[in-house]
């Protein structure tokens, strides 16, 4: 932003052709590209430098979470970054986006609730999924 422009992820690891519909989750490692179409949940290790990118006219309908995202087409479904996602002018998002960092251009759409979530921070969603046990629980079976 502000005229400096850092590209951490040039390698394609993974790519999804112009041509392509995907059924099904997919895992990857590295950089994934999206030309064509995922009806399926998309995923990265948080701990990597992983990124995704979605071209003008790719699309995603299921989940995004991937460390960093960077849209141009279509994402149904919410987006969960904890590094930074980057929002081009045609980006349209329908759901929710739980980021660390993120970047706007003027004309991209959220159709849900942008929740920041500071980095090293456990992501609510999580957080409401956790079961507590008090301490010498166990004890008094």
């Amino acid at each position: 932003m502000f005229g400096r422009k850092q590209r951490r992820h040039n390698v394609i690891n993974t790519l999804v052709g112009s041509n392509t519909t995907l059924k099904g989750d997919v895992y990857f490692v590295g950089g994934c590209h999206v030309d064509g179409t995922v009806h399926g949940n998309i995923s990265a290790d948080p701990d990597t430098n992983s990124a995704l990118s979605v071209s003008e006219d790719g699309s995603v309908e299921g989940g995004v979470t991937v460390p960093y995202v960077t849209l141009n087409g279509i994402i149904k479904g919410d987006v969960f970054a904890n590094q930074r996602v980057e929002l081009g002018s045609t980006a349209r998002v329908i759901g929710n986006v739980y980021y660390n960092l993120i970047e706007m251009a003027i004309g991209a759409e959220i159709n849900g609730k942008l929740v920041h979530q500071p980095e090293g921070k456990v992501p609510l969603l999580e957080q409401s999924s956790k079961i507590v046990v008090p301490a010498g629980a166990d004890d008094q079976a």
